[in-house]
Parts: C-alpha cells; sequence; structure tokens
C-alpha cells in the first residue's frame, strides 16, 4: 500500500490527535450519566359487562333503527309506485297528462 509509504507531516498528526480529543470530549458531555429504564405499567384491562340498563338503551336504540329501516323501505316503495304512475304507455311521462286542444289549451281561446 502507498499510502502507509509516504511520510505524514507533523502538523497533520497533530490536527488529527486534536479532533480525535475533541471529538470524544463531545460524546463525553452528551452521552447520560445514568441510563433511566421506565417501567412501563401493565394495568389488565377488564372486559366491560353491560348492566340492565345497558342492555335496555342498546335494544331501544335498536328498535329506532330498525323502525327507521322499515319507514325507508316504505318510501322507496312509494316512490316507485308514484313514477309508475307517472309513466306513460307510450314512452312519455309527465305530472299531468296533457293532450293538445284539450280544456287547457289556452292557445285555442285567443
Amino acid at each position: 500500500m502507498k499510502l502507509w509509504n509516504k511520510n505524514v507531516p507533523l502538523t497533520t498528526c497533530i490536527i488529527m490527535t486534536m479532533t480525535l480529543f475533541f471529538s470524544t470530549l463531545v460524546l463525553a458531555s452528551v452521552w447520560p450519566a445514568e441510563i433511566v429504564v421506565k417501567e412501563e405499567i401493565t394495568k389488565e384491562i377488564e372486559a366491560w359487562i353491560p348492566t340492565a340498563e345497558d342492555i335496555a338503551y342498546q335494544d331501544s336504540m335498536y328498535t329506532i333503527i330498525k323502525s327507521t329501516q322499515n319507514d325507508l323501505t316504505d318510501i322507496k316503495e312509494d316512490i316507485v309506485h308514484i313514477l309508475e304512475r307517472l309513466d306513460y304507455a307510450d314512452g312519455t311521462w309527465d305530472s299531468i297528462r296533457y293532450v293538445k286542444g284539450g280544456k287547457i289549451d289556452k292557445r285555442r281561446n285567443q
């Protein structure tokens, strides 16, 4: 190896020694004197046991949800029924069946 066969100047050796010394001082000042180990508090998690009031509340919520679902089903069926009444056999649709020249034709009276 050619690198080790060369002469190294004295200033380079002094600079490297000082760098090693100061880096050791910096590490020693940052390194903690004592290592503190935190003990984790282990708590046993207890299962929730519902009381009679909790069960009654859950039952009432279930009843409300079921009632709402039934109401939505009824509303959807009513909407489908209304839409079927608005569709005509010829493919047209309207809320009122208008016939040109019928009773509500205003242009006829003018």
